[in-house]
């Protein structure tokens, strides 16, 4: 696989579509977002013009990843909704960033990098996020690992980004022979998403 080195500013991304995953795996529910975008990356294919990866906490760091993309779905950990933990939420990028959990001292919040990124021409024209509300982070030390409650809410969170993907005409296939308990809830999530859109 071609290692690309996002943090260069000259980096132009080739993809049409850029599905990112933002927190820090080593600190608990903050690491919800890395975790979706892997069980994605790994479970499914998508055509040449998508690419998911995940971008850990890069802050400004990220604009580079955004030039040349159209559309653009992002996924982390959220705080402060008022929902229970492990609740799934479509929220727009500037609901997002009054609700991004903080990640490090250094980072800003996910409307800023957006805003400078249009200061260079570097904006994606669409930008839909999928946030987990969080049960527990660990601020003061390393702990990896997601709390129960948003270790079950996983597979639901694939299933919501899934949906939006396929708003946007990209249709997922699943890896052959790796169907567990873990497609069989995104498999059944994404049908009770189907219905309740076409019933709206």
């Amino acid at each position: 696989m071609e290692q690309r080195n996002y943090l260069e500013g000259d980096f132009v991304s080739q993809r049409r579509v850029l599905v990112i995953g933002v927190g820090n795996m080593l600190m608990r529910d903050e690491g919800v977002g890395p975790r979706i975008a892997e069980e994605i990356r790994t479970r499914f294919t998508f055509p040449d013009d998508v690419e998911v990866i995940d971008a850990g906490t890069m802050g400004l760091g990220m604009m580079h990843l955004f030039r040349g993309v159209e559309y653009m779905l992002i996924t982390d950990a959220i705080d402060g909704t008022g929902y229970v933990p492990g609740t799934v939420v479509r929220i727009s990028p500037e609901d997002f960033a009054a609700n991004q959990v903080v990640h490090s001292l250094h980072d800003i919040r996910l409307v800023d990098v957006l805003n400078a990124a249009s200061l260079i021409d570097a904006q994606p024209k669409m930008t839909e996020c999928i946030g987990v509300q969080i049960a527990d982070i660990a601020p003061e030390e390393f702990d990896v690992g997601l709390t129960p409650e948003v270790e079950r809410a996983v597979p639901r969170a694939v299933a919501a980004a899934l949906t939006l993907l396929e708003e946007q005409g990209i249709e997922a296939t699943e890896v052959p022979g790796a169907d567990d308990e873990f497609l069989g809830i995104v498999r059944a999530a994404r049908a009770e998403m189907r219905e309740r859109r076409e019933h709206a």
